[in-house]
């Protein structure tokens, strides 16, 4: 606490209030609504959803608006409140194969069973600023939405059927998933662990370090098996019932990322997995959580580790956006006394070096100070 500042807890509050006053900008300018924020900045309440662990689309957008549009911010209050909320159960694992699918490509075959679905996507927009948007002009009815009522099967199956990559790899019957909202991080960790934590990891972290396994730091030569974005059936498992009960389905973004293996004295040349999983709408970190969860496998596969995207500790230890953001941000505290000992520190390292270089002087400055 900044005890020292002019008007201490006055202050303080006071700063609340400026805070809130820059939140709410311009009074000529209509307030936001939440719904507003849900239905058109979409991609902005995926990622505060995904990385706050949280799949509520208002509480996301009320977050944003509470953040002033601070991102990371936002995460960290979303996260936050969802360590209030009671835990009933665990759904049973959804199952994406099952998707109903609104968006679906691949980059490793041009024909494959039930077609490439484009959907909503800006892989095919110029980029160009639209000033039409600065004054509310849009598509004036509805577009139809495509989407598949059946569910598609997967493009690693079709390499499956020759025995070209990897299975899936099934669980143990006795293996109970680990939950990282509840349990310690451990290195090293089994991959259920690892891909929870790089589902919530930071955007940009990830890119970042998915970007550096392609320019050759770490062994992996990825292709993009396939993309999807759809709806997905949640259902919760009740001890007393002997079946699962639907609760209504969520938007996810999976990405399988088909890698090269020269194979290894326990299995032949293969393709292998990467895997990313994100909630709502969120390619670009589906695809680099895929990226980095084949980097964390090095070891698994007998590789190498000799890139930082291969490091388990390093990659989940600083993905993490808002622990990052609390150890970054704690250095706007008060750090007096730390400062003053090391300030005590360097005067007295600083008078040994003028005292090694010019004793005649160091001697003058000493005699001056007595």
């Amino acid at each position: 606490m900044y005890v020292a500042v002019k008007g201490g807890e006055a202050a303080i509050a006071n700063a609340h209030s400026l805070l809130a006053d820059r939140r709410r900008g311009d009074r000529s300018v209509p307030a936001l609504r939440l719904d507003q924020i849900v239905e058109q900045l979409a991609l902005g309440v995926d990622r505060v959803m995904s990385e706050g662990s949280l799949y509520d689309r208002e509480l996301a957008a009320l977050a944003i608006v509470q953040a002033r549009g601070d991102m990371i911010e936002a995460i960290f209050l979303v996260r936050a409140y969802r360590t209030t909320l009671p835990r009933f159960g665990y759904t049973s694992p959804i199952d994406t194969s099952a998707m109903l699918v609104e968006r679906r490509v691949s980059a490793t075959y041009k024909d494959l069973p039930g077609g490439q679905l484009l959907g909503p996507t800006f892989d095919y927009t110029h980029r160009l600023l639209d000033p039409e948007l600065a004054a509310g002009a849009g598509v004036a009815e509805p577009v139809q939405r495509a989407g598949q009522t059946e569910p598609m099967p997967r493009v690693s199956a079709i390499l499956a059927r020759e025995g070209l990559i990897e299975p899936d790899g099934d669980m143990p019957q006795d293996h109970v998933p680990g939950d990282i909202t509840r349990e310690p991080l451990e290195f090293p960790m089994a991959r259920d662990i690892r891909l929870q934590a790089l589902s919530r990891g930071d955007e940009g972290f990830l890119l970042a370090l998915g970007y550096s396994t392609q320019r050759g730091y770490a062994r992996n030569h990825p292709f993009v098996g396939e993309i999807r974005i759809g709806e997905v059936e949640l259902e919760l498992d009740v001890p007393e019932l002997p079946f699962t009960v639907p609760l209504g389905t969520v938007r996810v973004t999976e990405c399988q990322m088909v890698n090269q293996f020269k194979g290894s004295a326990k299995a032949p040349p293969q393709f292998t997995r990467g895997y990313g999983l994100v909630f709502g709408q969120s390619e670009r970190k589906a695809m680099a959580m895929a990226l980095c969860d084949r980097a964390l496998r090095a070891s698994e596969l007998g590789e190498d580790v000799v890139a930082a995207a291969q490091d388990e500790e390093f990659v989940i230890t600083h993905s993490d956006n808002v622990q990052a953001t609390g150890f970054v941000e704690h250095l706007k505290l008060p750090h007096y006394v730390d400062f003053q000992a090391e300030l005590d520190l360097v005067r007295r390292m600083r008078a040994e070096y003028e005292a090694r270089e010019n004793p005649a002087k160091a001697e003058e400055k000493k005699e001056a100070a007595e």
